[in-house]
């Protein structure tokens, strides 16, 4: 499957190819549901999406592993990786033997995806070694750009556009936006137990709610009344996000709007989960189970061929 992907990208050059395999697997084996939502593709279009998200997931690895580097060591190869990108990317430098970024550069200059984004992408993930808590809606608005909404422009123009690209571009920075706040209602707990809150301080404390209480709450794994609240009005919040970001499906290449479709859908019905178990999400990780995910991926695998045979494409 995946030299068929490989050709139908034209990728020919051997170390090229087994660059891009190695983003393939990275992504198969971290981004279970992303990976899914990407067999919904034309193949000439998942190994780009591979290597963005190889790229992504290695500057995040660099955060979240749990192993005894310090904070210092973890600024010096995340600026490390931002150099080196810099160098083939921007200088256009040759011999980086890393197979993430030859995959990622490759596919940047291939589908004119800025430099601008990545640097956007790896300040914010500086932020994450020495910003713990966020005091306003602002203040994580301006992480989540970076985080989380460059990741949607990265992908626009690998996606396509029925349009000009800069219609696409706030649809798209909405739904990346969205996936984000999903992940930080799911991953609450883990995100305490390395010392960081992704929720804004002054709407929980609207609710009564604080660091202390929520550290209270892993501890015994339950739900405080005054956090479900807190909670609950962040699902709203998010379900919003979501409302603004759907209208895009229609901005983007017909090939493309299954998987786009697909994956709004499952990363969605997460919030689904949460609700369904009365936000008692300490203890527990909110997930769509294998069944609904396989259903999805089968009508949106459907949609994509009529897609591919109406409109072109491979």
């Amino acid at each position: 499957m995946i030299s068929t992907e490989l050709d139908a990208a034209g990728v020919r050059e051997p170390s090229l190819r087994a660059a891009y395999e190695h983003c393939r697997s990275v992504n198969a084996r971290h981004g279970k549901t992303f990976f899914l939502a990407t067999r919904l593709l034309a193949p000439r279009q998942r190994p780009a999406v591979h290597a963005l998200y190889g790229f992504a997931r290695g500057a995040d690895d660099i955060l979240d592993d749990f192993d005894a580097r310090s904070p210092e060591q973890r600024a010096e190869q995340l600026q490390q990786l931002s150099t080196r990108l810099f160098n083939s990317l921007v200088q256009n430098r040759r011999g980086d033997d890393n197979p993430t970024l030859t995959a990622v550069v490759h596919t940047a200059r291939r589908y004119d995806i800025g430099w601008d984004l990545f640097d956007d992408f790896l300040a914010s993930m500086r932020m994450d070694l020495t910003v713990t808590d966020y005091p306003d809606r602002k203040s994580l608005e301006r992480y989540m750009y970076g985080s989380a909404e460059v990741i949607g422009l990265q992908l626009l123009p690998v996606l396509g556009t029925a349009g000009p690209r800069e219609e696409a571009a706030p649809y798209a920075a909405a739904l990346g936006k969205a996936f984000q706040l999903t992940n930080f209602l799911r991953d609450i707990d883990e995100d305490l137990s390395r010392g960081r809150v992704y929720l804004p301080a002054d709407e929980l404390a609207a609710h009564g709610v604080d660091r202390d209480l929520l550290t209270w709450c892993r501890a015994n794994r339950r739900t405080d009344v005054r956090v479900r609240a807190a909670l609950a009005e962040q699902h709203a919040i998010t379900r919003a996000v979501y409302d603004q970001a759907r209208p895009g499906i229609q901005e983007l290449a017909p090939a493309s709007r299954p998987c786009v479709a697909a994956a709004l859908t499952l990363y969605s019905e997460i919030l689904d989960s949460i609700e369904a178990v009365d936000f008692e999400i300490f203890g527990r990780r909110a997930t769509v189970g294998k069944p609904r995910r396989l259903a999805v991926a089968v009508t949106g695998l459907a949609g994509a061929w009529v897609n591919r045979i109406r409109y072109g494409g491979v």
